[in-house]
């Protein structure tokens, strides 16, 4: 996933377009988790919250490179 999205003349990094989608699934994600209580069972919040983070960034990016080949 090499390349930039321009945005009225900026160009973005499509790696900082992906992080901040990640972040938002992450967000969805983590909202629905703490209604259906999952949190309870969770050892440490914030290093699963981190850990989920990684993994939809992953699938993020993997999903951009293969569109783009």
């Amino acid at each position: 996933m090499t390349g930039h999205l321009n945005i009225y003349g900026v160009y973005v990094p499509m790696l900082l377009v992906a992080m901040l989608a990640a972040y938002l699934v992450k967000s969805l994600l983590g909202t629905l988790l703490q209604r259906l209580g999952f949190y309870r069972w969770a050892w440490h919040p914030p290093l699963f919250n981190l850990a989920l983070y990684v993994m939809v960034l992953g699938v993020l990016f993997n999903l951009c490179a293969r569109l783009a080949s």
